[in-house]
């Protein structure tokens, strides 16, 4: 398994559709995952640190878990089905739960727990940015430094 960071959101012209991407930790390897508008919201918010005065969803399902008594070890992305990105999460004690990659990845930002996908599915979805093409990784985390997480409410 090969971990993975999470870049940011960003919102794929012209179509409005929010991408999350994913770099692998040792590797040049990056990993686009659209995904929908409330989640890209729930990303955002956890990366820049958002402390909303009420819990939103995947707050409220970390305290659950950390309040009963267990702990979201991992984070899998697992595979691709019919262009459909499949994630798991991973507990203490061995327990296995399907997820959608962008509540998984949400909830490990929360969590503070690492994202991991296989070699193989890397080597399938994984796009290796060229030399040349690391201004347009700049400017995508410069985008990322000013975008903020109502740019993704509609």
């Amino acid at each position: 398994m090969r971990e993975l960071d999470v870049l940011g959101v960003r919102v794929e012209m012209p179509t409005n559709s929010p991408i999350v991407l994913l770099r692998e930790r040792e590797g040049q390897r990056y990993v686009p995952i659209w995904i929908g508008a409330p989640e890209a919201t729930a990303i955002a918010y956890a990366q820049q640190g958002v402390e909303p005065p009420r819990p939103l969803t995947h707050d409220l399902m970390v305290t659950i878990i950390t309040e009963l008594g267990h702990r979201l070890t991992a984070v899998h992305i697992t595979e691709v089905r019919e262009n459909t990105f499949m994630a798991e999460l991973h507990f203490d004690g061995g327990t296995v739960i399907s997820a959608r990659p962008s509540d998984a990845i949400a909830l490990a930002l929360r969590a503070a727990t690492p994202i991991l996908a296989t070699e193989e599915l890397l080597d399938e979805v994984g796009v290796t940015m060229a030399v040349e093409e690391e201004d347009e990784v700049q400017r995508f985390r410069e985008f990322l430094d000013n975008v903020s997480a109502e740019d993704f409410e509609e």
